[in-house]
């Protein structure tokens, strides 16, 4: 774009050398500088040489030298070259030059210093403002009198970018701006950028047309920045805009709190309007007295927010750690929703949920909990969740937003915060979309009359505080779940020792008793061999009961010592065929119970499982064998098996029509002998189920049973698929 163009575009707003427009503002004149030789490099154009000359020959060689480099300008004070009139002269240094500026003295410059009365009066007062609101007022009363601007506005601006005038001070005859929005795309960011490197800009006269800057040879000088510059032309779109808003002559002082461009303090006038170096010095002064108080209030309210959200995130973690810290019963601590002041929250554990308050429905919050997982990050957060996760707008009444935190990279562990749907009406200064003209050429807005627009969708903003400590809380949980980890690991260890020591244990003693009971047994049958005849019938009677407690007992340390060896022999998993398996089961079964009516229903899809074959087949025949012995009593007994086929696995259920059991005593089904009815009504040791339990879980996989008394029982298991880690 040429350094003097008045065709403004505004698709050309970011692109434009604002910072090098290679012009200045004709109310004052600027000579360039080399950096090091101080030679002159440019100048105003327009500038008789025997004035500039005059100008460079006054100018102290030596503080122009000291001027620091990327400094903001610094008055050089009142100076009268020879035969010219008093003018008020800044320099600045960049890192090619040193630039000079130039402005007649005006007849207020000679006044008392308003710097002074600024600290003097408006300090103290400002000190004594409670809130942003007052600290806001208080400024666009002082600088509206400092400078005598029909307008002043200050506004902040959001986290999109657009302004928000908080307070105004106007004479009669401006139009009132107070509480109305400025679109973000009024301020191009190059703009926004120039306002934290330059916080004083004033436009005298914007119907002004720009001075080019001259090289010493004549040519046009582009490449001499000006960021800092106070005579620096701005863009011939900046000025169509002040015209569209009947504004002649404006300034601005940008409010930087903790580096960042918080806002604006603008004036407007609807003629032109010239202010005195000393004045100009005030507004900056002023702008960076706010700021400093702003940041003191924002600072001392993130402070206390922060204090108190840490407090709820020991007290959470405290509240975990006095229980088995399961993040399950994060959903029932009244201070889970305080945290992020939030109206629902929702724990997701894989495909479970935990929840409390308003919030969406399970399968939606499982939804959305894969998705953010899916992103790979610790943390997110959003006000508008639907722009970027387009199921959400079903239930944004809800969650029009969510904070979220994932405590799991293997698993979908995820805790999330909810907020509701806030309908904002928002009121901004003419409408904020851009016309086009007939070239189509997107131009300046030309109303500022409000125009009002309704936004739908998002929810209050979640506040630094509120992701710090979330993040926070995520740190703490993942301690406290590694510390139980390494305490559970610690007592599988100790458990592990201890099963070992029972199974030596159990197998020594079974092994030392079965002596004992074949002698009782042997020495039984000896007495009622040598001495029977000499024996009354009732001591016979006792001896047989002998006979038999001592048989019996000899069956169950058998069965002690089988249960011992399931969990002592080493797996050697493969591949089994179950329909096979079950087949050869059955005939060897049902040759057993030759005289009874047994139908055998038999699936065809019965599943080949990843298990020892010789164990699989000791858990299939049990439940086989058990079925067939508890509908012995039935004259048409019915054993069905059946594959069943779940998430976690495979396996084989066996269901009889049978005595049934009652469902209050199905946990003592798999203990060792356990036995629901009286061994004179159905025989056996009460181990055989226990058995089935031991060889299934030590496959890694899972056994049931339920049942109704005289409605017959079902038994089954699942193993998982083939994964040999799953397999101890």
């Amino acid at each position: 774009m040429a350094a003097v163009a008045s065709v403004s575009d505004l698709t050309q707003c970011d692109l434009e050398p604002i910072r090098w427009p290679g012009a200045i503002q004709p109310h004052g004149r600027m000579l360039v500088l080399h950096g090091q030789t101080l030679a002159p490099v440019a100048c105003s154009a327009q500038w008789p040489d025997a004035q500039r000359d005059a100008v460079l020959a006054a100018l102290d060689v030596e503080t122009l030298a000291a001027l620091p480099p990327g400094g903001s300008p610094v008055g050089l004070g009142r100076l009268q070259p020879s035969g010219m009139p008093l003018i008020d002269v800044a320099a600045h240094r960049t890192p090619a030059h040193v630039v000079v500026e130039c402005e007649p003295a005006t007849a207020g410059s000679s006044r008392q210093d308003p710097l002074h009365a600024l600290v003097r009066d408006f300090l103290p007062r400002l000190q004594r403002a409670q809130t942003r609101q007052e600290l806001c007022e208080l400024a666009a009363g002082e600088i509206r009198r400092l400078t005598g601007f029909g307008r002043a506005l200050v506004y902040c601006f959001d986290e999109d970018g657009h302004g928000q005038v908080l307070a105004e001070s106007l004479q009669g005859g401006y139009d009132s701006y107070l509480g109305h929005h400025f679109p973000a795309t009024d301020i191009p960011q190059q703009a926004r950028a120039l306002y934290q490197l330059n916080r004083f800009r004033l436009i005298p006269d914007a119907r002004y047309d720009p001075v080019a800057l001259e090289t010493v040879d004549g040519s046009a000088a582009r490449e001499i920045d000006l960021s800092q510059a106070f005579l620096r032309s701005v863009s011939p779109v900046h000025l169509e805009y002040m015209r569209n808003m009947g504004t002649l002559a404006s300034m601005s002082v940008s409010i930087l709190v903790e580096g960042r461009l918080w806002g604006l303090i603008s004036c407007h006038d609807h003629d032109p309007r010239h202010l005195p170096a000393q004045t100009r010095v005030a507004c900056e002064h002023l702008g960076q007295l706010l700021a400093l108080q702003l940041e003191a209030k924002e600072s001392n309210a993130d402070a206390a927010q922060r204090l108190e959200l840490r407090k709820l995130t020991l007290a959470i973690v405290a509240y975990l750690a006095d229980t088995d810290a399961s993040l399950q019963r994060l959903a029932q601590h009244p201070g889970l929703l305080r945290m992020a002041g939030a109206t629902g929250a929702a724990v997701v554990l894989d495909d479970a949920v935990w929840s409390t308050g308003e919030v969406p429905a399970a399968a939606q919050i499982e939804e959305l909990a894969r998705w953010i997982v899916g992103l790979g990050v610790e943390a997110y957060d959003s006000d508008e969740l639907a722009r970027h996760f387009a199921p959400a707008a079903a239930y944004a009444e809800r969650a029009a937003g969510v904070l979220a935190i994932s405590i799991s990279q293997v698993h979908r562990h995820v805790i999330l915060w909810f907020r509701p749907e806030i309908v904002r009406t928002v009121r901004w200064a003419g409408d904020p979309r851009k016309s086009v003209d007939e070239n189509g050429r997107i131009q300046p807005r030309r109303s500022f009359a409000s125009w009002t627009e309704q936004i739908r969708g998002r929810c209050a903003r979640w506040t630094p505080a509120e992701t710090g400590a979330v993040r926070e809380l995520r740190e703490a949980l993942i301690g406290i779940v590694l510390q139980r980890a390494e305490e559970m690991a610690a007592v599988a260890t100790e458990l592990g020792r201890v099963n070992k020591e029972l199974e030596a244990f159990s197998y020594t003693v079974s092994h030392d008793l079965r002596a004992p009971m074949r002698h009782i047994a042997g020495y039984v049958d000896l007495v009622l061999q040598l001495e029977g005849t000499q024996i009354g019938a009732r001591g016979q009677r006792y001896l047989g009961h002998v006979k038999e407690a001592a048989a019996f007992a000899g069956q169950l340390v058998d069965a002690l010592l089988d249960f011992s060896r399931m969990g002592r022999a080493a797996l050697k998993p493969r591949g089994v065929d179950t329909a096979v398996m079950v087949r050869d089961l059955v005939r060897e079964l049902a040759r057993l119970e030759t005289g009874r009516t047994i139908t055998w229903d038999i699936a065809p899809d019965l599943p080949r499982l990843h298990a020892d074959p010789f164990l699989l087949q000791v858990a299939t025949r049990n439940l086989l064998a058990n079925a067939l012995k508890y509908t012995r009593k039935r004259e048409d007994a019915h054993i069905a098996v059946r594959s069943v086929r779940r998430p976690e696995g495979e396996g084989l259920e066996v269901q009889d029509n049978g005595v049934g059991f009652e469902m209050q005593y199905v946990a003592k089904l798999f203990g060792v002998f356990q036995r629901l009815h009286a061994a004179e009504e159905f025989e056996g040791t009460g181990i055989g189920l226990a058995n089935v339990k031991r060889i299934v879980e030590r496959h890694g996989g899972s056994v049931w049973a339920r049942g109704a008394p005289g409605a017959g029982a079902a038994f089954g298991f699942t193993l998982p698929q083939e994964q040999p880690n799953n397999i101890t």
